[in-house]
């Protein structure tokens, strides 16, 4: 089925703007001169293909010089597709170094550092090859990198200067045709910088704006995450409470309901798997429209292992939260989260809407497939829900940072339950529906949503108050601003 077709080149897409360091991120240090060794050589074909902007050339090389288990694992087209989108921006690629590390890497693999100049950042290509001749690629990841060892420690800046840091970096992606969505900066109520770039119909040129409604993806996990607190709050159910207290066997058989509680689902540890299997793949988009809809896909679920002992991403796992809120409240879910979430935090452009209706400045998702421009309308859900697809603006997602900051939305004690990671439950970087992570001693929280022609992020830094929405209608464009506006406001000086 297409979607499934896609999904492998959405994943790789991703690795793309991963955030995560080369492996091994340990003692390491950078040569100038390049190692003669048949890995290094194959970085620097790859390179030279990539910046010649022919498609041809690349997937001969694809084809000629990816061992057989690599294109066992993706096959040649999605790897052209996803390297095809790479070399879009190859030409800003300026070769620094090999990297080696201490520990030594086997002598199968290549680290080559590059400063990419669209971005002012430096990336990582990790080749591995076959030990015996040819020496094929058998592994290839693209990454951010950490700067050279033999550079001086960059200059640290003032907020005013990182922000027109990042206003050029985005004005250089846009000029480039490789971003088109919304993105806003903000420390605490004050909005640092805001701008959208691109358009929201490529078939009718409408161009977004900061006002553009966006798809989420799964960042409505973080919408469905605040609204059981609220009600934890109020005591009308508990995080530890059993979902069968809740769901009758018309979601799921009691003897497993019986074991997975709520705070299983929010922590992705539940063992459920995810309700986009091929029942829905085969089923018409129009019958899944409230929450009761999607028994079916879920009702045949088992667990994968035993709640709390292991992680494993589940959105049937959110979307049973949604009945849970109903069943707790006495409200369907989608009433439920207007009243409690958007109209106390002012979210005026964020819904789940029904795309069959007529919506006001709605983006619609692109895609790159054979290097055609796709949309991705006959692909998604008809509407949004707990786990995701619903709709938002950047400046809507500023306000729901700020209405969590202000306890508008939960007390502080059990936003800090949300944000707080849960390695208890093997859930060590996810708190009760929000990512968690460290950055320069400081938590920040968040949540991201991806999809085909679907990319977003916010992060809520939870001591300085900083905030960074991007919001993408196109696969993957939210990383490549993320990671640039993570890296300058970390190089902001505290005076």
């Amino acid at each position: 089925m297409r979607l499934l077709q896609l999904l492998p080149i959405v994943t790789l897409a991703l690795c793309l703007a991963a955030a995560a360091q080369p492996q091994q991120p340990g003692p390491y240090k950078d040569s100038r001169d390049h190692p003669d060794t048949p890995a290094v050589k194959r970085g620097q074909e790859l390179l030279e293909v990539l910046k010649s902007g022919d498609a041809g050339r690349l997937r001969s090389f694809v084809e000629d010089n990816f061992a057989a288990s690599f294109l066992g694992q993706i096959p040649p087209e999605q790897h052209v597709e996803v390297l095809s989108r790479f070399g879009e921006t190859a030409r800003h690629l300026q070769l620094y170094g090999v990297r080696t590390y201490d520990p030594p890497r086997p002598p199968t693999q290549a680290v080559l550092i590059f400063r990419n100049d669209l971005s002012e950042a430096w990336e990582a290509i990790v080749v591995e090859v076959e030990a015996a001749a040819p020496h094929k690629i058998s592994s290839l990841q693209l990454a951010p990198a950490r700067p050279p060892s033999d550079l001086p420690p960059a200059e640290p800046m003032t907020q005013e200067q990182a922000v027109e840091k990042f206003a050029q970096y985005m004005k250089r992606l846009a000029d480039e045709g490789q971003f088109s969505g919304a993105v806003l900066l903000a420390k605490g109520d004050e909005v640092l910088y805001e701008a959208a770039f691109g358009e929201a119909d490529m078939g009718h040129h409408v161009a977004n704006n900061p006002d553009t409604k966006f798809n989420l993806g799964s960042m409505n996990k973080m919408f469905t995450a605040v609204a059981i607190g609220q009600l934890a709050q109020q005591g009308k159910l508990s995080f530890d409470d059993p979902i069968s207290k809740y769901l009758d066997e018309s979601w799921l058989p009691k003897e497993l309901a019986d074991k997975v509680q709520i705070k299983h689902l929010l922590t992705h540890t539940s063992g459920l798997g995810s309700y986009f299997n091929d029942e829905f793949m085969n089923s018409s988009r129009l019958k899944f429209r409230e929450l009761d809809d999607y028994k079916p896909l879920v009702h045949g679920e088992t667990l994968a292992f035993e709640p709390g002992t292991e992680t494993a991403y589940s959105n049937t796992g959110f979307l049973l939260l949604g009945p849970i809120i109903e069943k707790a409240s006495g409200q369907n879910y989608f009433d439920y989260i207007r009243e409690h979430l958007y109209a106390p935090a002012g979210m005026t452009g964020s819904d789940s809407y029904e795309l069959d209706e007529v919506v006001e400045n709605l983006a619609v998702g692109y895609y790159r497939e054979g290097g055609q421009w796709k949309n991705n309308t006959f692909l998604h859900v008809l509407r949004g829900g707990p786990a995701g697809g619903g709709y938002s603006t950047v400046r809507d997602l500023h306000r729901f940072a700020q209405a969590l900051r202000d306890d508008k939305l939960l007390s502080s004690a059990t936003r800090d339950v949300l944000w707080t990671a849960k390695p208890e439950l093997s859930s060590p970087s996810y708190g009760y529906g929000f990512g968690i992570q460290e950055v320069e001693g400081e938590n920040v929280v968040g949540h991201s949503g991806g999809f085909p022609g679907i990319n977003s992020n916010l992060l809520i830094y939870t001591d300085s108050g900083y905030t960074i929405a991007v919001m993408s209608n196109r696969s993957g464009g939210a990383g490549g601003p993320v990671s640039r506006a993570q890296a300058l406001l970390g190089s902001i000086r505290n005076d």
